[in-house]
């Protein structure tokens, strides 16, 4: 079996004495796509942020591609893509001139080849010259997807990918997730779109209060509510959190 991609180790993160995050391990690895799901408040997007480097853990550590995110920030950011769900783009700035931008900062040998191969791939062929103040939400996030993929990262998390998308750009990124995944990248997608998680995850991690509720396969969490092996995603979520308890 190939080494793990990403790597989290006894992760804690703490704001003010608020605990976010506490005592988290997993491991993603090549070809794996990782359903990361928990209601509100459970610590997604914080333990998302600490993988990537936005946020320094209060305790733990973090591998990418065997690189120490502490130790080595650069190497490990460099096999390193991070989708937010709100693209970040920026406003003076082209389609065309953003891949440019991002293949320098990458030092990309093929930057431009790869780029048009990019484009190709989210339709965005013949757009290179509008500005994002002239794009949809879902031409936005796909220029912000191409961007993280132009450097060929074997790790990438996507934190909501498809809020706000069309039918089209929906198909669009989760084929692009799944050659991904096909290609051995690690990818790890946070969502509250269970029906997205159940269709192109591979394994689950379900956090609640910053800690691990569910974690494995897909036919792993499954089985580990005998009752619900045969029930969809939703069902095994509300059991695994108590919701199913409330009423209606």
């Amino acid at each position: 079996m190939l080494p793990a991609m990403i790597e989290v180790f006894d992760l804690v993160k703490t704001y003010e004495g608020a605990t976010a995050v506490d005592g988290l391990s997993f491991t993603v690895n090549p070809g794996d796509v990782l359903g990361l799901v928990g209601p509100n408040g459970a610590g997604k997007t914080t333990t998302m942020r600490c993988i990537t480097g936005i946020l320094q853990p209060s305790a733990g550590a973090v591998r990418v591609a065997g690189h120490d995110l502490i130790s080595d920030p650069v190497s490990a950011k460099r096999q390193l893509a991070f989708v937010p769900d709100e693209p970040q783009l920026f406003d003076y700035l082209t389609i065309a001139e953003h891949l440019k931008f991002y293949g320098r900062v990458y030092n990309v040998s093929d930057a431009e080849a790869h780029a048009a191969e990019l484009l190709k791939e989210f339709e965005l062929t013949g757009k290179e010259d509008a500005l994002p103040g002239t794009l949809s939400r879902g031409m936005k996030q796909k220029v912000a997807i191409a961007c993280g993929l132009l450097h060929r990262p074997k790790a990438v998390l996507f934190d909501e990918p498809l809020t706000g998308l069309d039918p089209v750009a929906i198909r669009r990124i989760k084929q692009t997730i799944r050659r991904l995944a096909a290609e051995g990248a690690a990818v790890i997608i946070s969502s509250h779109l269970l029906g997205l998680v159940e269709e192109i995850a591979t394994h689950l991690l379900l956090l609640q209060n910053g800690k691990k509720v569910l974690h494995g396969s897909l036919e792993e969490v499954r089985q580990s509510i005998p009752e619900l092996k045969d029930s969809g995603l939703e069902a095994i979520f509300l059991r695994a959190t108590g919701y199913d308890a409330e009423p209606a």
